[in-house]
């Protein structure tokens, strides 16, 4: 059965003329190709031979789409109105009888554009060919080219599926499939009529339709039949989408595999809210320690439940147990900081990038310039109610410690934590107005020791009878209370926030900034690595935008271990006058009035005047040509290098100093950075 559904049912296409038509049909796909009435008052002639030119171009031969050099044609290609069919029916009513014919499928058809990705690839061509005759840079030498070959792993059950479930498959195994071709009747042609017989029952009478002689309720168990439900369809577990209801009718050690598996990290109160009320926490607390470790108060499910045995990485082949090892890792470093680096990892680990991102995916978050902190918080609640689990988990972790070491050789560096003394396991964020409320309450705590301090150096002071008043500066007070608390200092709050001093990650000894202000003797560095940063792009770039220079010296940033000077806070003028301070200009191209919308950051261009090297005065020569024009042509370039030059330069000097400082695009060379999308 076809149906039109963006076609009203008074306009139908039986008195369209029918082109051609084909079907595939294991797919149930059909095509057909029906004729455009070219002579209709409503149709615009010239939008009929413009959408022929772009897809057909101006050559005409057996491949092209419009051979009349006009869109005379148009072509339906349909998809599945319902996957099960077998409760519909085509129903004719005829002489009081109502014949019934089962359907085998239903199919919406609406028009297909696919002409118009034709133009497009055109369009490309075009564009490709233009840009080739213009441009040098894609010229290029047939020379030997070193090829590396490589030999594809064997494919894993788990991969197999995968690639068959893509859309890649499914596309290639439609794509397969063979077209055949068909002859299209009308629906007044003989042969239309004579096989529109068959949907009328050829039998007479009631005795050979003996299906219908049936009780109401017979009938109606025939037209509705009840689910029949196989046991061996139900699945034994959720796979990929977790149901709660199904969930809970199993055990509780595979409910809270389950769970551990897909979430990967949770609080001990979180599980127990999933696994409903009623549960009893110590059976809860005796299976989690069989497929979960304790870090940070959390449970982090096992590595080992994650990569079971005789598996492997789908990035690197590498065998479960090399990932369970490199995973334990990254745990146990989590266990003694709040902060891990990913370089780190994977220095020690010696595993591929994806496979360490996967680690840490699972139980923390990045954060820029700083590293990988937990996922949670430390859940300090259940430390403190379970004691006993906390103890047995530590020990466990003092195992699997023993074993990193032999494994992968940890250093004394690796083993030992940054901050030893009073470093608690989990951070304090403090902010601001915390701080002044502690602030105040050690005061209040302090004053009557102070105020005693000063009672007792008057009385001293009287009892030496000198007749001068005491002075002020002779009043010494303590640094340090009596009692037993720590004083409110920035050592005291560097364990609590695992080396964060109001929001800036720092390290011992370090150099950078509090506050936004530099200490002493930290501008000149500064000034030092910034300058070097600046000398080293612009000497292999030559040419950058404010914007993409500021995206490079992020990107730089972020390769900087923690604690660097430039962290310091680096803003846009302090780059921007470090880059006229080394050499740079500033090169103001004349941008059109309608690019004036984009960024500002966009619109200023800088290049290295002076690189040190021959081709010094040609840059200049060309540089000095965009700031009469935001973009020339290349035999624009080369005269006015030559007149400027007094010499006749080859072509690969050309190339050489126009790839340094310009890209091409349509045909038009372009300082870097300034081709506007």
């Amino acid at each position: 059965m076809f149906q039109y559904p963006i076609r009203p049912a008074s306009m139908t296409y039986d008195d369209v003329t029918h082109l051609s038509a084909k079907i595939k049909p294991k797919q149930q796909k059909v095509e057909l190709d029906m004729a455009i009435d070219t002579l209709n008052p409503n149709y615009c002639r010239s939008k009929g031979e413009q959408i022929a030119l772009n897809v057909d171009g101006t050559c005409t031969d057996e491949t092209s789409t419009y051979s009349s050099k006009l869109m005379d044609r148009q072509t339906f290609c349909s998809s599945q109105a319902a996957s099960n069919v077998s409760r519909y029916a085509a129903a004719i009513y005829r002489k009081g009888e109502l014949h019934l014919t089962p359907l085998h499928g239903i199919l919406q058809l609406r028009p297909s554009f696919s002409y118009l990705d034709k133009a497009d690839a055109k369009h490309r061509e075009r564009e490709a060919a233009n840009e080739a005759g213009d441009s040098s840079q894609d010229e290029a030498e047939d020379d030997i080219k070193q090829i590396t070959v490589r030999f594809s792993r064997p494919e894993t059950e788990q991969a197999r599926q995968r690639r068959v479930q893509s859309y890649e498959f499914l596309q290639k195994r439609q794509a397969e499939e063979h077209w055949v071709h068909l002859h299209y009747y009308g629906l007044r042609d003989s042969r239309s009529e004579h096989e529109r017989q068959y949907l009328l029952s050829q039998g007479h009478g009631m005795a050979e339709n003996t299906e219908l002689i049936k009780s109401p309720s017979e009938y109606l168990m025939m037209l509705m039949p009840p689910n029949v439900e196989e046991e061996k369809d139900k699945p034994v577990a959720p796979s990929n989408v977790l149901s709660m209801a199904q969930l809970r009718t199993l055990p509780l050690a595979d409910q809270i595999k389950i769970l551990m598996k897909n979430v990967k990290v949770m609080p001990f109160a979180n599980l127990m809210s999933l696994l409903g009320s009623g549960t009893d926490s110590t059976a809860v607390l005796r299976c989690i320690q069989q497929v979960a470790l304790l870090v940070q108060g959390n449970w982090v499910v096992k590595s080992d439940v994650l990569y079971p045995k005789d598996t492997s990485s789908p990035h690197s082949g590498v065998p479960a147990e090399v990932l369970c090892r490199g995973r334990d890792f990254v745990m146990w470093k989590f266990t003694q900081d709040r902060w891990v680096v990913r370089k780190e990892v994977a220095t020690v680990t010696k595993l591929c990038p994806e496979d360490v991102k996967d680690f840490l995916e699972h139980m923390s978050v990045a954060r820029i310039n700083k590293g990988w902190e937990f996922l949670l918080p430390y859940d300090e609640d259940f430390v403190k109610k379970h004691p006993d689990v906390v103890q047995r988990q530590n020990m466990l972790w003092m195992g699997i410690q023993a074993k990193l070491e032999k494994v992968y050789n940890l250093l004394k560096e690796h083993l030992t934590p940054k901050k030893q003394d009073g470093q608690s396991a989990h951070p304090l964020l403090v902010s601001g107005e915390q701080r002044v409320n502690m602030a105040k309450a050690k005061v209040k705590q302090n004053y009557g020791l102070l105020e005693k301090e000063l009672q007792k150096q008057k009385a001293e002071s009287k009892a030496n009878d000198s007749p001068s008043k005491m002075d002020i500066s002779n009043v010494r007070i303590k640094e340090e209370p009596v009692s037993d608390e720590e004083p409110m200092d920035a050592s005291a709050y560097e364990s609590m926030n695992n080396g964060m001093v109001n929001g800036i990650h720092s390290e011992e000894n370090s150099m950078d900034s509090l506050n936004g202000h530099l200490p002493g003797g930290c501008t000149d560095r500064v000034a030092q690595e910034l300058k070097a940063f600046v000398m080293t792009t612009f000497k292999k770039q030559f040419v950058l935008t404010l914007s993409e220079l500021k995206r490079l010296f992020n990107l730089h940033l972020a390769s900087l271990p923690p604690g660097h000077t430039l962290f310091s806070g680096i803003s846009d003028k302090m780059l921007q006058d470090m880059v006229l301070d080394t050499g740079c200009k500033q090169i103001l191209v004349p941008f059109p009035p309608q690019i004036h919308a984009v960024s500002p950051d966009e619109l200023k261009v800088y290049a290295l005047w002076e690189a040190g090297d021959i081709y010094d005065q040609h840059r200049q020569v060309l540089l000095k040509i965009f700031t009469k024009n935001y973009r020339v042509r290349r035999n624009v370039i080369q005269h006015q290098l030559s007149q400027e030059c007094g010499e006749d330069l080859n072509k690969q000097d050309v190339d050489r100093v126009i790839k340094d400082c310009c890209v091409s695009h349509a045909g038009m060379w372009y300082l870097k950075g300034t081709v506007q999308s």
